[in-house]
């Protein structure tokens, strides 16, 4: 389709990989930059993190709890004019349940599609689904359990061309002549050599959310900070994240533009709870409370994470203030619990290992630092000895599965926007092998219950039973920096309730305006 002339034009980092598809449906991990703005999905998240209604103008669930029904809206159009239909998703998800799609798990875990492991593993046909387009504008799923939280899961389903597809096959996706959207952006160039890709405001698009600006380039070779930071200072970027040794300088020159960015991601303490010394409740509880965690971000973690009080990082669906105040500096407290299980000032204690794993990115940063404070803080405070290991990933994760080790530094960072994604991480054995009655059936409840007000009310007694027992020890949550230029505006702009800045995504690109 022909793209009009330009006048306001914001560059951004894109991401630092090469891509071959611009199909998120296709992959997930190797997909190229923008492939998730130029589609529409049945839902977004605001910058509140409030669930919004996208293509699907409304849904509703059966009274079984296991179909759900959307609603997609009529005006909608592909940018080759075609309408947008139900088929479309249906589409989408069917030929990645037979492809090797590399977020297959997904659907699984989060959306719980009925016969969807069956089909992925080739042992039934991808007709038996849950999934119909019932007509062209309504799309009907069904889940093997309640899922009162599918609208969240489907914010990452985005509809594939089908009449394209028929066309050109998976190459559709490969070069811009052949590339339809749904969204509010249409592919203008794509320079694979480096996945930077321009996108043009979709003259054509109906939906939410309409771009405020007129196009956006993601320059993927500008995607690490190290290269982000001198294009910005150059002016030749309108943004850029920062790494750890960079903040300080960019807050000097450039206070009032350093936006902070929530990873919605947490570091923490797990255990073996049948090896000793872990096996002792008061055990667990006494790490829980001998740990200072405002001066361990204020200082050795100075702007990169903040205090984690709650499995759950603040802003994200479902956190609880009244979970959150538990997890308290407490180191009386923390010394007549050690004592209580028969290590008064750690005597008798048996020395520990703490394994953590090899990091790049945010936790790269993070992770040595925070052990090595821990091991400082509980010889200070509890008298205990703990050494440290650091471990490749895959030994890591496979040393955890196997419970090689009684005490593991963990990071995990969320799927999804609901909290059943963080507490499903310890539901009925889970990653850590526990197995709670009372925490497994609190949960269950919650996964299935039909409002948000008593889901909410059952994950927070949930997590109480986590505290109570001191099943994990929640450290930090990661956060980002970015430097924004003063040039930028509009809510995109503007923090959140949380106090920080939504993230670059597709709500920010939607919602920004040149000054």
């Amino acid at each position: 389709m022909a793209v009009p002339a330009l006048a306001q034009t914001v560059t951004v980092p894109g991401q630092s990989t090469t891509a071959t598809y611009m199909d998120y449906m296709k992959t997930v991990y190797a997909r190229a930059a923008g492939s998730d703005m130029i589609q529409i999905g049945l839902t977004a998240f605001d910058k509140d993190f409030n669930l919004t209604p996208i293509a699907a103008e409304s849904w509703s669930q059966s009274a079984d709890g296991l179909t759900w029904t959307f609603k997609i809206r009529p005006e909608l159009n592909w940018s080759d004019g075609e309408p947008l239909t139900a088929e479309d998703f249906v589409f989408a998800l069917q030929h990645a349940a037979t492809t090797g799609y590399d977020f297959a798990w997904y659907w699984s875990f989060a959306g719980g599609i009925k016969n969807w492991d069956d089909v992925t593993a080739g042992k039934a046909d991808v007709s038996t689904l849950g999934l119909k387009a019932v007509d062209d504008k309504t799309l009907e799923v069904t889940t093997t359990a309640p899922k009162p939280y599918l609208p969240s899961v489907v914010s990452l389903w985005y509809p594939v061309p089908k009449h394209q597809f028929d066309k050109f096959g998976e190459e559709w996706s490969t070069n811009v002549e052949t590339i339809v959207s749904s969204g509010p952006w249409v592919v203008k160039e794509w320079v694979k050599s480096n996945n930077t890709v321009t996108l043009a405001k979709n003259p054509d698009y109906k939906g939410p959310w309409t771009p405020e600006i007129d196009e956006v380039v993601l320059d993927s070779s500008l995607g690490l900070p190290e290269v982000g930071v001198p294009a910005f200072l150059a002016g030749d970027v309108d943004m850029t994240s920062l790494n750890t040794g960079q903040v300080a300088m960019m807050r000097q020159r450039y206070a009032d533009q350093i936006h902070t960015n929530p990873v919605f991601s947490t570091n923490y303490i797990s255990f073996d709870l049948d090896k000793a010394p872990f096996d002792n409740v008061d055990v667990r509880k006494a790490l829980y409370y001998a740990i200072n965690r405002d001066e361990l971000t204020s200082t050795v973690l100075k702007d990169i994470a903040i205090p984690a009080h709650s499995i759950l990082p603040p802003g994200f669906p479902g956190y609880s203030e009244n979970v959150a105040k538990q997890a308290v500096f407490n180191p009386e407290k923390a010394k007549e619990l050690l004592a209580k299980a028969g290590y008064p000032d750690g005597k008798g204690f048996p020395d520990i290992e703490i394994w953590f794993r090899e990091e790049g990115g945010y936790n790269g940063a993070i992770l040595p630092p925070m052990a090595q404070y821990l091991q400082s803080q509980f010889k200070q405070i509890l008298g205990i000895t703990m050494n440290i290991k650091v471990m490749p990933g895959k030994d890591w994760m496979e040393g955890m599965l196997a419970r090689k080790n009684n005490i593991y530094l963990a990071p995990y960072e969320y799927d999804y926007l609901d909290p059943s994604n963080f507490y499903g991480l310890f539901y009925n054995g889970g990653r850590h092998s526990y197995h709670i009655a009372a925490y497994d059936d609190l949960v269950k409840q919650a996964d299935s219950a039909p409002t948000w007000d008593e889901r909410v009310k059952l994950y927070e007694q949930a997590e109480q039973v986590m505290i109570d027992q001191g099943l994990i020890v929640p450290l930090t949550h990661p956060i980002t920096m970015n430097v924004v230029s003063e040039k930028l505006g509009g809510d995109a702009m503007t923090p959140n309730k949380q106090g920080f800045y939504p993230n670059w995504s597709g709500y920010v690109y939607t919602h920004l305006t040149k000054n």
